[in-house]
């Protein structure tokens, strides 16, 4: 992504400190980011902040540099502007175009993509005329990032949190993208993708399970980019400690036979299934409904036949079974993903030819896997498949966000090809 021009206002909440950290996202992706915040907004974070940070001056006001007429060409020069936190006040004047400060003034003279990421009490939030404003400024194509649960000011909790700089940042970032003529936002509106995340874990006995390393962060990171470009987005969770993003619905299950029932079930009426999840392929033939005991012979070598055998068997094939069901349609777009490690004769990129050529899926992501790579890491590194197309897309290592949008590039080219 080329250096673009950010805006990040600042209004009045507690939760001002925040954008401290939203504002060092940008500046380490190279950005140049100006930031404008409400005089309300200096009572918590003081302007040598802002200006340490963003290498640049910062002025609440129209009078300030006046001959260079900052409240329009603020606006009228940005690639984006971004308000967090956006307060319910803020939110109203932005609403009914009220400009009586610089951040407010740059907003009326914006032409480029708006974020606003509100930040309030619960009953403020949920009042008839907040809610209200969100619908006028979304009807204009304001993207409103809806707060999320958790600790708001004092003891009070619920809806209203301003969401992790992260989670704003990702969002931001797609709409920079969309500049730069690639990944365009909006370019999954009015479709609905089903993705699956985690792993899942096959039970022994009410205690114990057969899992692998999954921790679902590149399913979350492909369904928050898939909300960014506006796709609506059912996430089949299995096994994942992670906060659900705002705005997907969620379907927790745990053994690979729930998730293959609830995909089958959500891939119905969607346009895109991304099975990410890891799903065992082996299940144990049989539960025990009470704690399998360990023999009470501690003398015993591991190998004495006291120790328990444990027979398995196999699990459905929830990424072949949707091809199958599919059949000679072309929709859903089915993308799967094989996590390899490669081995002495083969590399991880062969094992995905095969795996690809075997599953007839549109898209196949080979995600490079091992100890401390990939799973549970921030990291990841994938060559992605496409049906019909020899070349291979590559991405990584790089954060799994950023491998989640170079994923979504590839899979909405293959919508706009039909």
């Amino acid at each position: 992504m080329t250096r673009k021009r950010v805006v990040l206002g600042v209004s009045g909440g507690i939760a001002a400190y925040k954008a401290c950290s939203l504002l060092r996202l940008f500046t380490e992706s190279g950005h140049d980011v100006t930031v404008v915040p409400t005089a309300a907004a200096l009572n918590f974070v003081g302007a040598a902040t802002w200006a340490a940070l963003s290498g640049k001056p910062v002025a609440t006001d129209v009078w300030t540099d006046v001959h260079q007429v900052p409240h329009v060409q603020l606006g009228q020069q940005a690639d984006l502007v971004v308000v967090a936190p956006a307060t319910a006040d803020l939110v109203a004047k932005a609403a009914h175009g009220l400009a009586d400060d610089l951040l407010t003034n740059t907003l009326l003279t914006a032409r480029c993509p708006v974020v606003l990421a509100p930040a309030m009490h619960t009953e403020m939030w949920e009042h008839p005329a907040t809610v209200a404003n969100v619908e006028t400024l979304r009807s204009r194509g304001v993207h409103v990032i809806d707060p999320v649960s958790g600790r708001l000011t004092g003891p009070d909790t619920g809806l209203g949190r301003l969401p992790e700089p992260q989670d704003i940042f990702a969002v931001c970032r797609e709409l920079l993208s969309g500049a730069d003529g690639s990944a365009l936002p909006g370019g999954l509106a009015g479709l609905r993708v089903v993705i699956s995340a985690g792993g899942t874990r096959e039970p022994l006995d009410p205690v114990r399970f057969l899992g692998n390393r999954s921790s679902g962060k590149q399913g979350y990171a492909l369904a928050e980019v898939a909300l960014a470009r506006g796709a609506e987005v059912t996430l089949i969770s299995a096994n994942v400690a992670l906060p659900v993003p705002q705005g997907v619905t969620l379907v927790p299950v745990q053994t690979a036979v729930e998730l293959g029932e609830a995909v089958a079930k959500e891939a119905q009426d969607c346009d895109v299934v991304v099975m990410a999840a890891a799903v065992a392929d082996y299940r144990p033939a049989h539960y025990t409904d009470v704690k399998i005991k360990k023999s009470d012979e501690d003398t015993l070598p591991e190998s004495h036949p006291l120790a328990p055998t444990i027979e398995l068997v196999r699990n459905p094939d929830v990424l072949a079974g949707l091809v199958q069901s599919r059949g000679s349609a072309t929709s859903p777009v089915i993308v799967g993903f094989a996590a390899e490690t490669g081995d002495p004769d083969h590399t991880v990129l062969d094992l995905a030819r095969d795996k690809f050529a075997r599953k007839g899926c549109d898209v196949l992501v080979a995600n490079e896997v091992g100890v401390d790579k990939t799973f549970g890491q921030d990291t990841n590194t994938v060559h992605i498949l496409r049906r019909g197309v020899d070349s291979v897309t590559h991405a990584g290592p790089a954060p799994k966000d950023i491998v989640a949008a170079t994923v979504w590039d590839v899979i909405q080219d293959v919508l706009l090809s039909g």
